[in-house]
């Protein structure tokens, strides 16, 4: 999904710090910033965090000098994060965007959990918990929700988005400088 919106739109994105291990295939830097407790700590002690939250028994959270460093390229910016995050983010950049991308049905996101293949069966139930409850949060906190059941749709609609004029309220002034946003989204899909 990212990808595909990353391909069609001059988007940056974010890549998120977290305390877990890396899951094979994954690359430092690439997928996560793979940081120890202490590390972020820090971050977040020095005011080096965007955003945090803990997910699963690990912290994830956005680093915030890359973030503002693509906004001050006259990019929008893409976080990956979920709805403690996004929260914090609307809380300290009100004109943030939040778009949350919803799976079809909780069967179908059940599926795709499971044909991945790298999750055991108690973090698929948390996740599905977890997903329920984000979910019925995301319906009056994000400013859009959109439906993953036809990735080039769900692409189509997310760069729509992008590319649509700030409006007073949203997208103007969402972080440091004029004419910046920010796409957050959230981690269930």
């Amino acid at each position: 999904m990212i990808d595909g919106v990353l391909a069609r739109s001059d988007a940056g994105f974010s890549v998120s710090a977290t305390t877990r291990s890396p899951r094979p295939g994954e690359a430092d830097g690439v997928d996560y910033w793979f940081v120890d407790h202490e590390e972020f700590s820090n971050l977040v002690e020095g005011g080096g965090m965007l955003e945090w939250a803990e997910y699963g028994g690990y912290r994830y959270g956005t680093p915030k000098a890359p973030v503002v460093e693509v906004l001050e390229s006259g990019s929008h910016v893409i976080l990956d994060i979920e709805n403690d995050g996004a929260h914090q983010v609307q809380a300290a950049y009100p004109a943030a965007v939040l778009v949350f991308l919803m799976p079809p049905s909780r069967d179908e996101l059940e599926r795709r959990l499971r044909s991945r293949g790298d999750t055991s069966e108690s973090d698929i139930n948390r996740r599905l918990a977890v997903a329920d409850e984000q979910m019925l949060d995301a319906r009056g906190s994000y400013d859009h929700l959109v439906v993953n059941d036809n990735l080039e749709g769900a692409i189509s609609q997310v760069v729509s988005i992008l590319e649509a004029p700030a409006t007073p309220d949203r997208g103007s002034d969402a972080f440091p400088r004029a004419g910046d946003a920010a796409t957050t989204r959230s981690t269930t899909e």
